[in-house]
């Protein structure tokens, strides 16, 4: 039966089972008689309306010649995984695009984040978040507004899981002296990027105010990293909410960006002492 409403992951699957075929020089029609199917199947596997096998996704893989074989066992994966997140249990509240991140943020082999705006949000304490959350016209009332607390909350157990996957994030000085609330939410969230940036698995840099050739006010961004770089994908905030990025070129251009960003922010160590100072000054 036709899915009413695909995930991101489900669309990216069939995207990159439609690259496949049309670096084949195939049409959908051409694959879907390799498959013994209407055409209609085709195009509801490649927009992620419909689920596709294990067999399936071989079979197009031999016919398209494809000869990558780390992509086409990722491929698989995505196709056979039956995993229900706990993502899950916010469908009814909230929309498709929090369940996404969330789902990406889970399958992620690393991440890489740049906060100029806000400390990134799978770093961000309850408080900070509920300020962050509410700051919107119109104001979201708390029907609306819990939820979305508490499902940033629940993103943040992937940095804290068994097996956690490497997490960097650059921050600017301007997000750890903004006041999103008030001094004690600020002196926490600082105490709180701290302690984060001692787990083995983070690595938090600071760009300073004094820094010299810093001009990337607007690169927020959180690029995560596929199985294969093929399914690396990124998403930054735009007026009306999430963006994924996937096509080869933008993570290109992603990647540049942060390698930029990196490398006017100052060491680990040396970030960790500029926080502490920071949160004295509170």
């Amino acid at each position: 039966m036709p899915r009413k409403q695909p995930t991101a992951r489900q669309e990216r699957l069939g995207r990159e089972l439609r690259k496949l075929r049309e670096a084949a020089g195939l049409t959908a029609r051409e694959a879907a008689r390799l498959l013994g199917a209407v055409p209609v199947t085709m195009s509801q596997i490649e927009s992620g309306v419909a689920g596709v096998s294990e067999t399936r996704v071989r079979r197009l893989a031999a016919h398209y010649d494809c000869a990558d074989a780390e992509l086409i066992d990722a491929l698989v994966e995505i196709a056979t995984d039956r995993t229900r997140g706990w993502w899950e249990d916010y469908r009814d509240a909230l929309s498709p695009a929090f369940l996404d991140l969330a789902e990406l943020e889970h399958h992620a082999t690393s991440m890489q984040v740049i906060g100029t705006a806000h400390v990134p949000g799978l770093l961000q304490t309850e408080d900070y978040a509920r300020a962050v959350l509410a700051y919107r016209v119109p104001e979201l009332p708390e029907a609306e507004l819990a939820p979305r607390v508490a499902h940033r909350m629940r993103r943040r157990s992937v940095l804290s899981r068994e097996g956690a996957a490497p997490f960097e994030a650059v921050i600017h000085e301007s997000v750890l002296r903004t006041r999103v609330a008030d001094r004690r939410v600020a002196r926490e969230q600082l105490v709180e990027l701290l302690a984060q940036s001692e787990r083995p698995n983070i690595t938090l840099r600071v760009i300073p105010f004094d820094v010299d050739g810093f001009g990337g006010a607007s690169s927020m961004m959180l690029y995560t990293a596929g199985r294969v770089p093929a399914l690396d994908t990124v998403q930054r905030d735009a007026p009306y909410g999430s963006v994924f990025l996937d096509a080869a070129a933008q993570l290109l251009a992603m990647r540049t960006l942060f390698r930029k960003v990196e490398s006017v922010a100052l060491e680990p160590a040396e970030s960790r002492d500029y926080i502490h100072r920071l949160a004295k000054e509170l």
